[in-house]
């Protein structure tokens, strides 16, 4: 019960924000939830006044939906059965002419709701505004205003309309709003009220403070069962259902679940479920109340799968999955596209892009980072995949390390102009999973491939083979892929070899590597005919055209390359005399027997990508070495001319 301790721990410090909304950056509101409080979309929203008289009503739009409504534990775990929320809920809890606009239904939701709004109001927490509802709703009028209003629709038999159909005699040809916001029919929609009394500042329910500590105060009159809680081990009203919706409010699966007594869930080890594990009621709001405004402020979802990371001290902590680009975005992106910089230089640019994470205040308190995966298998159960709670010095330790061993030059990324920009470091893990299995690849490899690299990334575990042989895989074959792709595909591969291997992004002219000096000779292959075909023809070269067969069988494929190579040598004359020579110095250093064809590791993308890279970017130090040849040819003509 870690986990929940932790998330109860974070509500407390981050009580302030209770009931205040912030917006995401697709437009969508969120908050901290009180305690005996969830969320919903609301669909409708009607203004009342004093009296519980209607003034107004509206369609809500999509990105204002998100409403704090006062919820039971019943209410919270109600699936088919009719269990009404106390104060904002469906049309067919609230309006009493359901039935007479959408048929009959089942149970008594109208009856239930009033029962229990009554019930409120007249408890020692009442509150003047929920009177106002109460008053409204016992009415019985509610579809009838709506439609009357233009908000609900009816066809000619005055029930509400399944869904809309333009017709001839719908002049304007425009869809009404309500079938805009709701996914359902509109008998599904969600009502949420507002009561405008003059000199009170906020008219709308779901936000009004008041409201929400009369409805607290209301609900905990009725929590009597108490017991040891195993969390806080404190004896207090206990919670028997938990809180649904914890990725967003059409989630049904429950992290703490067993209503199953005849089943499987418990059975052979528990007489009862609160055996097994009793959570009083409010560490149950609180730590999956905070869970949820942690997973909509900073949560990445991966077709259902959640990663979250937050730290105790500061909310926002670097996230794992993350690429090096992100740490220092663009303020400083050209610093840390030098491929020539030591690696010293490198680890120290990274270390001071995390050191503004961490905690310079009272170091004598403990501060932590906490790592959590969810995801749910079925409809009704989540699990936690994954979960760490470190030290957050050593996270961000562990977090440095990372971007200072897996990196390499890539140039996928946009800056904040949208243009494609180039930097050093580790590849996002989400972009790791496209290289290793295609941009194609479906959501469910890519969150799975991402959970097994937080362990590589957190516990610095070595990286499975499985995924860097894929990597390597696609990477040698470049025909198969649009040259954008390949080359992000080589880039993030060439990352994940030189974690294990170690070798810098700039050349490494001592490196005796019989995979790494084959690699430098494709890449002097490639660049040397890139160079005779020029800038107008596009086609792939022998070098990137017999790449993965160099791979495979480097002896022989080499013979056929360098006999492709040689019409472009001739047609550049002079000017391939430095891609001869070079040639030539790189082949010295193979040994005789090196010419085989033992498959090469893969290290010999990081000898074609140096290479390459180091020839399209030291072109002035290119044209001066074949000035000095052409020179010395000069030099070497006169002499014979002489003798």
């Amino acid at each position: 019960m870690n986990w929940l301790a932790n998330l109860s721990k974070t509500y407390d410090d981050h009580s302030k924000v209770v009931g205040q909304f912030e917006t995401k950056k697709n437009g969508k509101e969120y908050a901290l939830i009180p305690i005996s409080h969830t969320t919903q979309t609301a669909h409708i929203e009607v203004h009342l006044d004093g009296d519980g008289n209607i003034v107004k009503a509206d369609v809500v739009d999509k990105n204002n939906g998100s409403t704090i409504i006062p919820c039971t534990e019943a209410a919270a775990s109600r699936t088919s059965a009719p269990v009404p929320y106390p104060l904002f809920d469906k049309l067919m809890y609230v309006a009493g002419d359901y039935t007479s606009y959408c048929g009959e239904v089942k149970g008594t939701p109208y009856q239930d709701y009033l029962a229990q709004l009554k019930a409120w109001c007249e408890s020692p927490f009442s509150h003047s505004k929920v009177q106002s509802v109460l008053n409204y709703v016992s009415k019985g009028m509610l579809i009838a205003d709506l439609v009357e209003r233009g908000v609900l629709h009816v066809d000619s038999n005055q029930k509400l309309l399944d869904k809309w159909v333009a017709s001839s005699d719908d002049q304007e040809g425009k869809k009404p709003d309500i079938f805009n916001v709701i996914a359902s029919d509109q008998s599904g929609a969600f009502v949420r009220f507002a009561v405008n009394i003059p000199g009170e500042p906020e008219s709308r329910l779901w936000r009004d403070v008041s409201v929400q500590q009369s409805f607290i105060q209301f609900y905990e009159m009725s929590l009597q069962d108490k017991d040891i809680c195993f969390v806080t081990g404190d004896y207090l009203p206990v919670a028997d259902k938990h809180a649904s919706r914890i990725r967003h409010s059409g989630d049904k699966s429950k992290l703490i679940s067993a209503n199953d007594s005849s089943g499987f869930t418990y059975r052979g080890r528990f007489r009862t479920s609160r055996d097994a594990a009793a959570v009083s009621y409010e560490v149950s709001q609180k730590g999956h109340n905070a869970l949820k405004w942690l997973i909509d402020k900073q949560g990445t979802t991966i077709d259902g799968k959640v990663f979250l990371v937050w730290g105790s001290t500061s909310l926002n902590m670097p996230e794992p999955q993350e690429d090096t680009f992100s740490l220092w975005g663009d303020a400083e992106e050209e610093s840390f596209t030098d491929s020539d910089s030591t690696h010293k230089e490198f680890a120290l640019k990274i270390r001071k892009a995390i050191q503004g994470y961490r905690y310079d205040g009272d170091y004598k308190s403990l501060h932590e980072v906490t790592i959590m995966t969810l995801d749910a298998a079925t409809p009704g159960r989540m699990s936690i995949m994954y979960y760490r709670n470190l030290d957050q010095n050593a996270y961000l330790d562990r977090i440095a390390d990372w971007h200072e061993s897996c990196y390499w030059l890539h140039r996928y990324r946009k800056n904040k102009n949208d243009k494609f920009t180039s930097f050093i470091g580790a590849p996002a893990t989400k972009d790791i999973a496209f290289a290793a299995y295609g941009q194609r690849v479906s959501d469910k490899i890519v969150k799975g491939l991402m959970e097994r690299m937080l362990p590589c990334i957190i516990d610095q575990r070595p990286i499975p083979l499985d995924i860097i042989r894929s990597a390597i895989h696609r990477a040698s074959n470049p025909v198969g892929m649009e040259p954008w792709e390949w080359e992000k595909t080589l880039s993030i591969t060439c990352a994940l070899v030189n974690k294990e291997e170690g070798y810098g992004v700039a050349l490494n002219l001592e490196a005796t590597d019989r995979s790494y000096l084959f690699g430098r000779m494709l890449a002097i292959a490639d660049v040397l005919e890139r160079s005779a075909l020029g800038k107008e023809e596009k086609r792939a070269t022998n070098a990137i055209r017999y790449m993965n067969a160099f791979a495979q069988r480097p002896g022989r494929t080499w013979s056929i390359i360098q006999s492709n190579l040689q019409p472009y040598q001739a047609r550049m004359g002079t000017g391939a005399r430095y891609y001869n020579s070079l040639l030539d110095e790189v082949g010295a250093k193979l040994q005789i027997e090196d010419y085989t064809d033992k498959p090469l590791t893969g290290l010999y993308l990081l000898g074609f990508y140096s290479q390459r890279n180091d020839l399209y970017t030291s072109k002035k130090e290119k044209d001066a070495a074949v000035a000095a040849l052409e020179d010395n040819d000069e030099i070497q003509l006169n002499e014979q001319g002489d003798n």
